[in-house]
């Protein structure tokens, strides 16, 4: 970013496209969801424009005007009155859609009486004629002194067009369109006397907004004999309202057209059906149910194929490479470590492209809808249920989308809970273990067992969620006196392209994000694995010899024997063993145990750090890391490590801990405090201590 290009700053009310305007700019890849709370801080891109221009742009969080409730909101206010901010913008692009454009039209007044150039762009021009609306463009850009842009983001339409307009953008005038300050002319005179080298609007909003980036001196507001209170200030900001959309309204009355004739009743019926209090939880549960099936039905040949390969790849550089430490790392480390993590590629696209074409279709945000009547219930905002869902991808964006919700409290309990929500870092746990102990068979005939015990854990994240939200509610004390509007968009078909963006640059994210993570975690498990103190280890070969009972084995047999050994007495070895008494009542080895403390990290980390283990423990090097843990055996029993009751017990255990530590960090950044961090991680892994606890000694 350089001083030299123009800042071109993309405002506008949620869900009108605006991200997908970005793209079409940028040509970024910056996620496009259809529904609100997608983009919850400021997102900066850059394009080139005609006459040689360059230009950064930022796409920042929908708002639907400047009188500000929220968090996401309040970054709009703090850019546009900070002159001295490196992004302040010298254009400011203003995204409304054709079929809103009264309700958008009142952040486009405000916009205006900051006296910065701004283009209104008009998006989803595409469904003007389906919707029977016409718009007087000359008439519209004399009355809204500005010029107008108008676009299809969707489908490419006018892109091109607006970058030229926006080369034009100091012609553009910056003379509001309307004079707000009539509706107390007396105040505003005296503030603006006050203050004579201020903008009066920008005044307005300092002193309404409770924010100062203008040299404003506070004290003489509040000794000024024209200072209001608090209810008379809110009264004017209605008054302000009115007044605009009066404005808006005489202006639509001849520069938008609509024939009602031509609109349709094929949302209304959909809408009917999608959110009815019986039908709207079957279809949602139904959609889950198919969902997961498909997770488990149409990954298992990718997988397979990715688990042969690294396996195959590990005993090859074992065998090609010079034999010493540098090929053990290579092979017994590094290769199953990130191949432990690979395998689940294809569960989490397929997770991600469901998740994609529910947005995109504008399906999610009647999920909103539906799900606000259990959230009301339980004392959560509605608004809540946009992070909890988007905690099915990964907790951090889930709890940075909280921003989006006015009450502290009801934020507060939205953060805290959002956790349980199952996110893509637990679908690896879950996969290969559900592999090992659920049975891949079919209830009547069209119903996998191991597609449903996923959805169960995901419906059980869910519901823990939820009870955990009444519980801090009660305990909070708080009395939830906020309303609920979420706007339900268009049906769309999904946009291969949006779709494709999302699938492949989450998928990315998930791969190089826990790949760095896994690479460096695997290099210490492998160093410590390979090597140990005292005599035990270093003379594990001797000792072995020295005992009777080993006399008969076979070459190969004693040679795992010996790595066995020195595996337990390596440094890692002494650490599991030492943490062993604690995990023993849960079902669990030293082995788990080393890997339940590595996954704190990250979750996917579990199957990495068995996956080195295993390799280092005296395994055949082509040997899958599914078929490793499968032939795992506990010595004492001389039963399988993997089990029912095991498997089931670990499947709990990670439904409900804490294992992210990025998740105890974004909760510390978004509270300001390391108390609530803190009582997450006690609770969480308390409670999936006991429950996995639990459910191994019924289970076993």
């Amino acid at each position: 970013m350089t001083k030299k290009n123009i800042n071109i700053a993309l405002i506008g009310n949620p869900n009108v496209g605006k991200t997908s305007v970005f793209n079409q700019l940028t040509g970024l890849n910056q996620q496009v969801g259809n529904y609100p709370g997608i983009t919850v801080e400021k997102k900066i891109g850059f394009c080139k424009l005609p006459n040689n221009i360059k230009a950064n742009v930022l796409d920042l969080p929908g708002t639907y005007s400047l009188n500000a409730s929220s968090v996401d909101e309040n970054v709009v206010i703090e850019l546009l009155l900070n002159k001295n901010d490196k992004l302040y913008p010298d254009v400011i692009l203003l995204v409304t859609e054709i079929e809103n454009l009264k309700r958008n039209l009142l952040l486009f007044t405000q916009i205006k009486d900051l006296e910065i150039p701004t283009i209104l762009v008009i998006n989803m021009i595409d469904r003007m004629k389906y919707k029977g609306i016409t718009l007087d463009i000359p008439y519209l850009e004399n009355q809204l002194k500005t010029k107008i842009a108008l676009v299809s983001s969707r489908k490419g339409i006018g892109i091109e067009e607006l970058k030229n307009v926006i080369t034009t953008y100091k012609t553009i005038s910056t003379e509001p369109c309307l004079n707000a300050s009539s509706i107390d002319e007396v105040y505003f005179n005296n503030l603006q006397k006050t203050f004579p080298n201020q903008s009066l609007y920008k005044l307005w909003l300092v002193v309404t907004q409770d924010v100062n980036f203008v040299n404003l001196n506070r004290t003489i507001l509040k000794n000024n004999s024209f200072t209001k209170t608090n209810s008379e200030l809110k009264r004017l900001q209605q008054k302000e309202t009115i007044k605009r959309y009066q404005f808006i309204n005489e202006t639509l009355k001849i520069g938008q057209k609509i024939d009602a004739s031509s609109a349709t009743d094929f949302r209304s019926k959909l809408d009917s059906l999608l959110t009815h209090k019986v039908f709207g939880y079957v279809i949602f549960f139904f959609i889950l149910f198919v969902i997961f099936q498909s997770i488990f039905e149409w990954s298992k040949t990718p997988m397979d194929f990715i688990d042969r390969t690294f396996a195959a790849l590990s005993s090859t550089s074992s065998e090609k490479l010079p034999p010493g430490a540098f090929t053990n790392l290579i092979s017994q480390g590094i290769i199953p470590g990130i191949g432990g993590i690979l395998i689940f590629i294809p569960q989490i696209a397929f997770l991600f492209l469901f998740i994609s074409v529910l947005e995109e279709s504008g399906y999610m945000s009647r999920v909103v809808f539906l799900m606000d009547k259990i959230m009301r219930k339980f004392g959560l905002s509605g608004k809540s249920i946009v992070p909890l869902i988007s905690g099915t991808a990964c907790a951090i964006p889930a709890i940075m989308a909280t921003r989006n919700i006015e009450n502290w409290k009801e934020r507060l309990i939205t953060i805290l809970v959002t956790p349980f929500t199952t996110c893509s870092a637990r679908l690896p746990v879950y996969a290969i273990i559900i592999g090992l102990v659920i049975p891949d068979k079919r209830i009547f005939g069209i119903i996998n067992m191991q597609g449903l015990t996923l959805m169960l854990l995901y419906l059980i994240g869910f519901g823990m969620a939820i009870l955990s939200a009444f519980v801090l509610n009660k305990v909070l004390r708080l009395n939830c006196k906020t309303f609920f509007v979420v706007e339900m968009p268009n049906y769309k078909l999904p946009m291969f392209k949006n779709v494709a963006i999302n699938v492949v640059e989450k998928t990315k994210a998930f791969v190089f994000g826990a790949g760095k993570i896994i690479l460096a975690i695997s290099v210490v498990l492998w160093f410590m694995a390979s090597y140990g103190p005292g005599e035990k280890f270093n003379n594990a070969e001797s000792i072995l010899l020295s005992k009777t009972e080993n006399s008969t084995l076979s070459k190969f047999d004693f040679k795992n024997k010996v790595a066995s050994y020195k595996l337990e007495n390596s440094y890692i070895g002494i650490m599991g063993k030492t943490i062993e008494p604690v995990i023993s009542p849960l079902g669990y080895d030293w082995k788990i145990g080393i890997a339940i403390i590595s996954s704190f990290a990250a979750r996917e980390v579990f199957v990495g750090t068995l996956a080195t283990i295993y390799s280092v423990g005296g395994s055949e090097n082509d040997t899958t890391i599914k078929n490793k843990m499968a032939a795992e055996i506990n010595p004492d029993t001389g039963k399988k490590i993997f089990n029912f009751a095991s498997g089931i017990s670990l499947l709990l255990f990670y439904a409900f801990a804490m294992q992210c530590a990025s998740t105890l960090a974004i909760t510390k950044k978004e509270t300001n405090s390391w108390k609530w961090p803190l009582g997450q991680l006690v609770f969480m892994s308390s409670f999936a201590y006991v429950v996995a606890f639990i459910a191994y000694q019924i289970l076993k």
